[in-house]
C-alpha cells in the first residue's frame, strides 16, 4: 500500500490545479485518474498542431480573474472568439435566415493550443509519477489517520490501494456517489445533494468539422447559428487562431438518447452545414465528435435528460468536506462562484487545497 499526504480522486482541470499547488508547498502527492488520459471534460484533438475543443471552449477574462491570471503565469496565449460578421438562424422548416450577429457580452476567449494547454502546462510542474493514469478508484473508506482508497471495480478485489491523510474529491459529486462505495457511509442528506448535482456538459453532444479555408467569413458570416430543427442547436466559429485550420463547432440540440447512431448523427449534421452555410461544409478535412453522455467516467444514467438553464452550483449540503476534514470537495459542480465554468473548477481547487492546510 502506498502512502502519500494527500491524494486526489480526479485529473481533470481541478485535480491538476489543485495537484499543482500542493507541489508548490512541497506536499506529496497523487492524482489517481481513471481515463487513460489527463484532463476530464477537457477534450482536445490534434489536426496539424491546432486542438478542437470538444469540452469547455472559452474563458471570459472579464468577468473569470483566475483564469486569466493562470494563462498569463503558464505563458499561454489566449485569443478571442471570432464573432465578426452576420449569424444564421435556421426555422423549423429548414429555411435559413440572415441575421444580425449574436455578440457575446462579456468577449470570450480561446486558447491557443486548446484548452488541454492548460493541464499539460500545469503537469510540467508536478513532480513524474504524481499522476496515475487508468485509476478507476471504486472504495474509500475512512481510518484513524485519514483515509483507505481503493483502486479497481467494486464487484472485484481492488489492484491498488492507498493510503493518505487527506484526499480531494476533484469530480463531479453526482459521479463520485454513483460510482464509489464510502464506508462508513455518508449522511443520507449528503448523498442525496451529490445525486441531485446534475454534472455539466454531460448530457451534451458536442462537433468540430474543420476546414482549408473559412468560406463562411468570406461571405460575411460570423459561423454563429441557432437552429429550431438539429441536429445542431448552436454553431460557432471554432478556427485557429489568424490562421488555418478553420472551423465550426458547436452542441447538439436532441436529448442523449436520441443520439445512438454517430453514423447518421454525422451525415446529418454534414447536411444541416452545408444547408446553413453552403456546400463546402460538407466536406470537412477533419470532423470530430464526443457525445458526453456516453463516457462513464463523466455521466451516470441521471445525466441523460438535457439540462435547460445552467444550474446554481455550491457544496453538497452545504459541506466543502465531510469525515471530520478527510475528505474535501474540489471539481466546479462544487464552487460557490462559477459553478460549472473553469473559472469555478480552479476556485474549488483552491478552497480545496486551502482546507487541506487548515487541516
Amino acid at each position: 500500500m502506498e502512502t502519500v499526504d494527500t491524494l486526489i480522486v480526479g485529473g481533470g482541470l481541478s485535480g491538476i490545479y489543485a495537484a499543482f499547488l500542493l507541489s508548490l508547498k512541497n506536499k506529496s502527492v497523487v492524482v489517481l485518474e481513471a481515463r487513460e488520459r489527463i484532463g476530464g471534460r477537457i477534450l482536445s484533438p490534434d489536426h496539424r498542431g491546432f486542438h478542437a475543443d470538444l469540452g469547455p471552449s472559452w474563458y471570459w477574462p472579464a468577468i473569470h480573474p483566475k483564469m486569466a491570471d493562470l494563462v498569463k503565469t503558464l505563458g499561454l496565449i489566449g485569443y478571442r472568439q471570432f464573432e465578426a460578421g452576420m449569424g444564421c438562424f435556421q426555422r423549423s422548416n429548414s429555411a435559413v435566415q440572415i441575421v444580425g450577429g449574436y455578440a457575446m457580452e462579456p468577449r470570450s476567449w480561446r486558447i491557443s493550443g486548446g484548452m488541454i494547454n492548460l493541464v499539460t502546462k500545469l503537469c510540467e510542474h508536478i513532480p513524474d509519477n504524481t499522476i496515475r493514469l487508468n485509476h478507476p478508484v471504486c472504495q474509500i473508506e475512512k481510518t484513524a489517520t485519514g483515509a483507505q482508497v481503493s483502486v479497481g471495480e467494486l464487484e472485484k478485489d481492488p489492484w491498488s490501494r492507498f493510503s493518505a491523510s487527506t484526499v480531494i474529491l476533484a469530480l463531479p459529486p453526482r459521479l463520485a456517489a454513483a460510482t464509489i462505495l464510502f464506508t462508513p457511509d455518508l449522511s443520507h442528506l449528503l448523498t442525496q445533494a451529490m445525486l441531485k448535482m446534475g454534472t455539466w456538459m454531460a448530457g451534451q453532444a458536442k462537433f468540430c468539422a474543420l476546414y482549408e479555408e473559412p468560406f463562411w467569413r468570406q461571405r460575411g458570416l460570423s459561423g454563429q447559428a441557432f437552429s429550431e430543427r438539429g441536429p445542431l442547436g448552436e454553431i460557432h466559429d471554432g478556427s485557429n487562431n489568424s490562421q488555418g485550420p478553420y472551423g465550426l463547432t458547436g452542441f447538439l440540440g436532441i436529448p442523449a438518447v436520441q443520439r445512438s447512431q454517430q453514423q447518421r448523427l454525422t451525415e446529418a449534421i454534414l447536411s444541416q452545414l452545408a444547408i446553413i452555410y453552403g456546400k463546402p461544409a460538407a466536406q470537412p478535412t477533419t470532423f470530430f465528435y464526443q457525445d458526453w453522455a456516453r463516457e462513464r467516467f463523466t455521466a451516470t444514467p441521471l445525466d441523460q435528460a438535457p439540462m435547460v438553464e445552467h444550474p446554481r452550483y455550491h457544496p453538497p449540503a452545504g459541506k466543502t468536506s465531510f469525515w471530520d476534514g478527510a475528505i474535501h470537495f474540489a471539481g466546479t459542480e462544487t464552487a460557490v462562484q462559477h459553478g460549472g465554468y473553469l473559472e469555478g473548477a480552479l476556485s474549488a481547487a483552491e478552497r480545496a487545497v486551502m482546507n487541506v492546510f487548515k487541516g
